[in-house]
């Protein structure tokens, strides 16, 4: 990796490092472009004279924005100001909104449908599968929830699956509230633990057993359908 481009880390009070651990200090004729103009920042990284600032959030590592020479980074904006200020650029931005709002309807209902598919509940509890299904959708799908129906990496079908025990967990258990020892792989055997659970509460509902009054399924979806 060259000296024109790196990726860096940032601790802080705002001081750089390389790879290494080693502090940096950007050039004087560089200035720092923060992340979200993914259009100005194509055009600067294009050049190949850049730093880009990662970070860890959880499990994901993002980046919070670049260094790079002020002149390109000037140059970029004043580019993408004059193209996106064109009726072209206007009609191509409208198109692509209507079309990632359709793409985002037809998705809702898909992932609804799996949902309930994977519920696969008796004809006795159609109805709290068809309501279940809704909020589950409602919590997983939006753009930005940055849930596992976000990502394409596994198919739709297991995306529904883990969606249901994930909003089981919040809705239905102390999860949110509990307080995990910080011991590698607490956590994750919680989560385990729950999911066990609630795969249990969901079997009453598949074979049409009968649902005690203290269900926590029950009184989560009863408190929600009265609101």
């Amino acid at each position: 990796m060259t000296e024109k481009y790196k990726i860096v880390s940032i601790n802080k009070s705002g001081q750089l490092f390389d790879d290494q651990g080693k502090p940096l200090t950007p050039p004087s004729h560089w200035s720092f472009l923060p992340a979200g103009d993914a259009g100005v920042t194509r055009k600067v990284t294009a050049k190949g004279e850049y730093w880009r600032v990662e970070f860890k959030k959880g499990r994901r590592t993002m980046s919070k924005g670049v260094w790079a020479p002020t002149q390109i980074i000037d140059a970029a904006q004043k580019e993408m100001t004059a193209t996106r200020s064109t009726d072209a650029y206007q009609k191509k931005k409208e198109y692509s909104a209507k079309y990632r709002e359709k793409q985002q309807q037809e998705y809702e209902v898909e992932f609804c449908n799996e949902v309930e598919t994977f519920l696969n509940f008796h004809p006795n509890y159609e109805f709290v599968a068809k309501a279940m299904a809704i909020l589950v959708t409602q919590h997983a799908v939006p753009v930005g929830s940055g849930t596992v129906a976000r990502t394409a990496m596994i198919p739709v079908q297991e995306r529904a699956a883990r969606a249901v025990i994930a909003w089981m967990r919040h809705q239905t258990t102390a999860y949110d509230h509990m307080k995990i020892a910080r011991i590698k792989g607490e956590r994750r055997e919680v989560r385990k633990m729950l999911a066990q659970e609630s795969t249990r509460i969901l079997t009453n509902y598949r074979h049409g057993l009968p649902i005690p009054f203290n269900c926590p399924l029950k009184k989560t979806l009863n408190k929600i359908l009265q609101q």
